[in-house]
């Protein structure tokens, strides 16, 4: 269903008025922040995501040689 209508009045008197230009401002401001934060953390969450890659991989290559080095150690390959 359509919406009525707004009067060219009201958006011209919204605009004059200085608690809506501090309002929208301050709005402004807020948006702006929390998408940096939102880019901040993404980029925290990449890091912390090949953290944990380098980490679980190391661990698995350390387990490799110590596995290998025990079956080496008791059947002399």
């Amino acid at each position: 269903m359509a919406l009525p209508e707004r009067k060219q009045v009201e958006e011209a008197e919204e605009l004059l008025d200085p608690t809506n230009i501090q309002r929208a401002y301050r709005r402004e401001r807020l948006r702006r922040r929390a998408r940096e934060d939102r880019a901040r953390e993404k980029q925290l969450a990449a890091l912390r995501f090949w953290l944990a890659v380098v980490l679980v991989i190391g661990t698995s290559i350390g387990l490799a040689i110590l596995i290998w080095q025990q079956i080496h150690r008791l059947f002399g390959l």
